[in-house]
């Protein structure tokens, strides 16, 4: 890899494959939650990429999404890095990235789900038990359809997606 050839820049539609094809043998892993094609098309908004453009096409090699939850959280999902891109600085900067966006949004928290502990407590991550929301914003969060948001309260049907999973957050 020659860091010259990557560009990181917020994700556009035509990227929604590449960032499916980038999570799919992490999801059949299942470290990361599997999901159709079409909702990384209805998500691209919350991407942050990096894109090889050393080939003949460009080749998304890392990514990264800050889904807003309510008022004051968001929750950093899907940050996946390439393995042949391992190791080169790019999580970390995409983690920066999305955290800068929860301070633009004046956002206070920023929460995440994660086997990566240790790489997250490097960004001043702490590890925390529970749901960081109070019960009346946990009613109306029951509403989403999202599964996301169904982790981030931890039901009881997305369970077999947070099995040794642990739960952190950022305070901005």
């Amino acid at each position: 890899m020659n860091s010259t050839d990557v560009t990181i820049r917020r994700a556009l539609p035509r990227d929604a494959r590449g960032i499916y094809d980038l999570v799919l043998p992490y999801a059949e892993r299942r470290i990361l939650v599997a999901k159709e094609l079409i909702s990384y098309f209805e998500s691209v908004q919350e991407f942050v990429v990096a894109v090889d453009q050393s080939g003949e096409s460009e080749r998304v090699v890392a990514c990264g999404a800050l889904h807003v939850m309510w008022d004051d959280i968001a929750e950093v999902r899907t940050l996946a890095v390439a393995e042949d891109y391992r190791g080169t600085g790019l999580g970390h900067q995409l983690l920066e990235q999305l955290i800068e966006r929860a301070r633009d949004l004046e956002l206070k928290r920023v929460f995440c789900l994660t086997f990566e502990v240790e790489f997250f407590q490097r960004h001043g991550f702490d590890v925390i038990e529970g749901t960081p929301v109070g019960m009346d914003v946990y009613q109306e969060m029951l509403r989403s359809h999202d599964d996301g948001v169904a982790e981030f309260l931890d039901l009881a049907r997305v369970k077999p997606n947070t099995l040794g999973n642990a739960r952190l957050l950022l305070e901005l």
